[in-house]
């Protein structure tokens, strides 16, 4: 009848344990998710005429624009400033690389995340979803 306890005792002790490791998994993502919502990507063009914020899901959320502006062709500032927009989303992304992998670690979870937020925020320029 000993062995049968011990195999129940055993059997008890692994199931905390992987209920704990379950909540801490689980206390981990909630944490990322909040860190995550709260990041923002920013970059500036070459001749810092164009500043971009891009909030973390990758939309636009402010844009400076120098007087010096002015002085250039609209299509020239319209590129700039889609360049400088997917310049911020890099920067978005390198920011999701870091607090993932300080959540997560190593984890196969952490790097779908990073490849997720990675093809929404700098799609392949060959893809379907490049062209809309």
């Amino acid at each position: 009848m000993w062995a049968d306890d011990a195999a129940l005792d055993a059997a008890q002790l692994r199931l905390d344990e992987w209920e704990s490791s379950l909540a801490e998994r689980a206390e981990r993502a909630k944490r990322l998710s909040t860190m995550m919502r709260d990041l923002t990507g920013t970059a500036r063009n070459a001749d810092r005429t164009v500043d971009v914020t891009v909030d973390s899901t990758g939309l636009l959320i402010d844009l400076r624009l120098d007087e010096r502006i002015r002085r250039q062709p609209a299509a020239h500032t319209a590129r700039q400033i889609l360049e400088t927009t997917t310049a911020a989303r890099a920067d978005l992304l390198r920011q999701v690389n870091v607090v993932t992998a300080g959540s997560l670690g190593d984890d196969a979870s952490a790097q779908a995340i990073i490849d997720s937020y990675r093809s929404r925020l700098l799609p392949d320029q060959g893809s379907d979803d490049a062209r809309r």
